[in-house]
């Protein structure tokens, strides 16, 4: 799943388009007296409609991607027909060592964005991904859908996996993949204020619903161009398979080969670094 669940098992990680909008607050049905500055005023519906600033909304992925061009990237330049393969919610022992096995024989370099609990839970992994040239980004601890939690919380999420790689591959990853893609403004402004990048996706391989590799590929080759970053797993839930993905990965690159691709990893691929 577009990395799989708060624990990699829950919904998909297909990327949201608009997050839900808040409640609207509600009228103060008591008779006593406020201040005038502490009355919120009310907002007539026709007077004002389309009048509250853009800063009061929750912003769509789109429009985080638009006001903060700098910090949240889905895609690298269309310029040069150059691609980006990202694998995500591993490490594991089932299906990461598969993947590493067709990259490295097919000479190509990929971006894994790992989950914290993951790469202490399989340490060998993680360091075999760095030694074999690929490049390793940073994606929560646990899968947390980062929207629902507290500042505090949030933050824990990206220190605790920073410090986990940290002491595994020798750098703190400049790049950040949210689960399930999704994340608020405040957090975006905190990414910004952090010196990282949030990298998510323009092309879904849907692999996480357990497809078959015909069924995987297609997806791929379907919605790829010149600069896109082509989402896919590398571990899940105990629940998924990926051999699909595992399957349709030699393929795959033949096919993008033959139509003049070149595979980069994503700090290739946006021409930043991979550490802060």
């Amino acid at each position: 799943m577009p990395s799989a669940t708060p624990t990699a098992t829950a919904q998909p990680e297909t990327t949201p388009t608009a997050l839900a909008p808040s409640p609207a607050p509600k009228t103060n049905t008591k008779k006593t007296v406020q201040p005038e500055a502490s009355k919120k005023p009310s907002v007539p519906v026709q007077k004002n409609q389309g009048r509250v600033k853009l800063s009061q909304k929750k912003l769509t992925l789109s429009q985080l991607a638009v006001k903060y061009p700098d910090t949240f990237k889905l895609r690298g330049s269309a310029q040069e027909k150059k691609i980006a393969l990202t694998f995500d919610d591993g490490p594991d022992t089932r299906f990461t060592p598969k993947v590493l096995d067709v990259l490295k024989a097919n000479q190509v370099k990929a971006t894994f964005f790992v989950l914290g609990s993951k790469a202490s839970s399989y340490p060998d992994v993680i360091r075999r991904i760095v030694n074999e040239g690929h490049v390793i980004g940073n994606h929560s601890y646990s899968h947390a859908n980062l929207p629902k939690l507290t500042v505090d919380k949030f933050q824990s999420q990206i220190i605790n996996t920073e410090s986990v790689l940290q002491g595994l591959i020798g750098y703190a990853p400049k790049l950040i993949r949210p689960p399930y893609g999704a994340i608020n403004e405040e957090q975006v402004r905190w990414v910004a204020d952090h010196h990282y990048l949030i990298v998510n996706w323009n092309v879904d391989s849907l692999d996480w619903k357990s497809l078959s590799s015909d069924q995987v590929l297609n997806n791929i080759m379907q919605q790829t161009k010149p600069g896109s970053i082509i989402l896919q797993h590398s571990g899940g839930a105990d629940s998924q398979d990926l051999s699909g993905t595992v399957q349709a990965l030699g393929p795959l690159i033949s096919k993008l080969k033959a139509a003049g691709y070149t595979f980069v990893t994503v700090p290739e691929l946006l021409h930043v670094a991979k550490s802060k």
